[in-house]
């Protein structure tokens, strides 16, 4: 199946491509070689011209896709553009100065890119004063190009960095949630046996001591040791059936925030009300892992969570595989639980693309 392409992509696809367009300031050149041509500039020199822009116009957009794919610096697509410019500039044909300023902005620093373009603009207007004098249109139009071109790189760069840390958090949103319940449980079982297993402890220490001189007291404190284990251990039942019993409307709201923050659009419609309290507990339960699936294992953009009669059916537009894929302790372990409940656990993509998480338990 062919990889659907993530928001990641897109956002890559509308920088690098806003980023060719705005390269395409340097295609003036080829109107100024023309009207040096028409002024009577020997055609030899236009050929070598236009045959320079040919060369640097194919390299031109290489560098930014290096930086944005994290590679390393181009030095030689550099020095061949670096070289081309001066050789035009030399003409004075300073279009692609501006584009060549562009594309050393991934690679060097922000001040030594300020400092290089307003050289170039000081050196070019320079010159032009010298040839034919001061020219405020020749000064006016490559100030602006050059801050153009070099702004937006450095814009587009920012606006790729933003993105990317944007995607890498969506699986921390995913699991934020099941993280602190996990810490506030273990938490709980902290406090819980902390305690009891010291007093265990200290008891069985006191029996070991006076068990050659005092069997009957030894005997006593092992009685209540005894005690203290089956006390503590109903204690944790208690406490791992209170975990277990998951609301399944905090559930709901939770994971659409979820979802809406990490930029899925989530839709939810639930029939909650006539459930028991086993059944609202199990479905929170798939519900909560089917939305982790979605945000780590697709490049979902909807999700539609229904719930009626018992009858859950959490659908999203990112097909990622088959539900074999999936960890061991994910759908794979939830489906046994939903056995053992009387229930059925699917997922499978559908007919109509999508991703289709079905459980169905005794309401």
């Amino acid at each position: 199946m062919r990889r659907r392409a993530t928001k990641l992509d897109k956002i890559r696809w509308l920088i690098v491509y806003g980023n060719d367009c705005m390269q395409l300031l340097s295609l003036f050149a080829y109107y100024d070689l023309y009207i040096r041509w028409q002024a009577g500039v020997p055609l030899p020199f236009i050929v070598v011209g236009v045959v320079l822009m040919l060369v640097f116009n194919v390299l031109m957009t290489r560098p930014v896709r290096v930086a944005i794919r994290g590679g390393r610096r181009p030095t030689a697509i550099l020095s061949v553009t670096g070289a081309i410019t001066l050789l035009l500039s030399a003409f004075v044909v300073w279009w692609v100065i501006p584009t060549w300023l562009g594309m050393l902005v991934p690679f060097v620093r922000r001040r030594t890119v300020v400092i290089v373009s307003v050289a170039s603009v000081v050196a070019v207007n320079l010159f032009v004063t010298v040839i034919v004098g001061l020219n405020l249109g020749v000064l006016l139009i490559q100030t602006l190009f050059t801050t153009i071109a070099v702004g937006t790189t450095m814009a587009n760069l920012k606006l790729w960095s933003m993105a990317k840390e944007a995607h890498e958090g969506q699986e921390t949103l995913a699991m934020l949630a099941v993280s602190e319940e996990r810490l506030r449980f273990a938490g709980d079982l902290n406090d819980l046996l902390g305690q009891s297993l010291t007093d265990a402890g200290a008891r069985i220490a006191h029996a070991e001591r006076v068990l050659r001189t005092d069997p009957a007291r030894a005997a006593a404190e092992m009685f209540e040791v005894r005690d203290l284990t089956r006390r503590s251990l109903r204690e944790v039942r208690s406490v791992v059936q209170n975990y277990r019993a998951i609301d399944l409307d905090e559930v709901l709201a939770s994971v659409r925030a979820v979802l809406e923050a990490a930029d899925v659009r989530c839709t939810v419609r639930a029939e909650t009300g006539s459930l028991t309290p086993e059944t609202r507990t199990l479905l929170a339960t798939v519900v909560r892992e089917g939305a982790t699936n979605v945000l780590k294992h697709s490049r979902a953009e909807r999700c539609t969570i229904t719930i009626e009669n018992g009858v859950l059916e959490m659908s999203n537009d990112g097909v990622s595989g088959t539900p074999g894929e999936h960890a061991p302790n994910g759908l794979a372990g939830l489906a046994q639980r939903v056995r053992a409940a009387g229930g059925t656990l699917e997922g499978r993509p559908t007919d109509e693309g999508r991703y289709l998480l079905r459980a169905a338990v005794p309401a």
